[in-house]
């Protein structure tokens, strides 16, 4: 029987349900996919606790990795027997199962080197890191970053793809475990925002310039120490709101800072051409091939442990990928 993990009402990881669900044959257009891997990203948090409406009863996951095993009329981009990955929004929700039926568009096909493991804990991630590295600034060596979250998924593959560009990475982090993470994969500082200044360590790390870009997926309660590190006409890439969404401000505050630059970017809207999707996944694909990007699967979790997967993730004790083992 098929398994999937669905949800009645919003809230707390408890409302959390691990059942068996029907698969039906896919219509024009799907694919019946059986997942290997399942990302777990924090996005899914958003979902669950009612911060992205959507009709209930609902799944919840919007990435995995897996095998073809059947086509709706008209699908052509991929066959019965391929392996591929997969990552989007409402489009993609239901990822958190054993099979399932998914559109064809938003599929990826899957090196031979790739291992599903590696696709479900880098999908997202990997193109998240890809268009915030190549479309929204251009690095250049010697521009500097300040980088929240640096542990975390995101972090760890942006700190590795911003040393490759020759830029100086200051990552914030939570605890000196995490710290040691993240110098590990190319921060050339940390920042303990438990008990250190974020603003002033950065001022102090940079001689009072300030970097060039800041890349904040926390929110709310670093909102302000961002603007505060930033260089005059610096960019604040706003990519997350994992401790709450921003306050509203008035722009004027931009022009106070240093006339400041700010962006909100969503994935979505850097993989809506499938062109475009397909050379962001082929560089971070050949990176990954390489070895000069790795990917690290930090925590895996049985697909009826989601209630606690949840848990670790907002409570913030995983560092690297997370990924469900199907």
């Amino acid at each position: 029987m098929v398994k999937a993990v669905r949800f009645y009402e919003t809230g707390s990881p408890d409302v959390l349900r691990y059942e068996d669900v029907e698969v039906g044959n896919p219509g024009p257009g799907q694919v019946r996919l059986r997942h290997a891997a399942v990302g777990l990203n924090f996005a899914d948090t958003y979902f669950r606790n009612g911060t992205y409406p959507i009709p209930l009863p609902n799944g919840i996951g919007v990435e995995a990795s897996g095998e073809v095993l059947a086509l709706g009329d008209g699908v052509t981009n991929v066959a019965v027997g391929d392996r591929v990955t997969y990552t989007g929004f409402i489009n993609t929700l239901g990822a958190y199962s054993t099979e399932r039926l998914v559109p064809a568009a938003p599929l990826i096909k899957l090196p031979d080197a790739i291992s599903f493991e590696t696709a479900a804990a880098m999908t997202m991630r990997g193109l998240t890191s890809a268009y915030l590295m190549r479309r929204i600034y251009p690095f250049q060596a010697g521009d500097t970053l300040l980088l929240h979250a640096a542990a975390g998924g995101v972090g760890l593959i942006v700190s590795q793809w911003a040393k490759l560009l020759g830029v100086t990475v200051i990552g914030t982090v939570s605890t000196e475990e995490k710290a040691a993470v993240a110098r590990a994969h190319g921060c050339d500082h940390t920042i303990n925002y438990s008990h250190e200044d974020v603003a002033k360590r950065v001022k102090e790390i940079t001689g009072g310039v300030g970097v060039n870009v800041v890349m904040d997926s926390v929110g709310k309660t670093t909102f302000n120490a961002s603007l505060d590190s930033l260089k005059r006409r610096g960019l604040m890439i706003c990519v997350g709101t994992a401790s709450g969404i921003i306050p509203p401000f008035d722009p004027q505050l931009l022009a106070m800072k240093g006339s400041l630059f700010i962006t909100r970017p969503a994935l979505a809207d850097y993989i809506a051409d499938p062109a475009e999707k397909a050379a962001l996944a082929d560089e971070i694909f050949d990176h990954i091939e390489a070895g000069r990007i790795k990917i690290e699967i930090n925590q895996r979790y049985a697909l009826q442990d989601a209630v606690q997967a949840h848990r670790d993730l907002e409570s913030r004790k995983t560092t690297g990928s997370s990924i469900f083992i199907i």
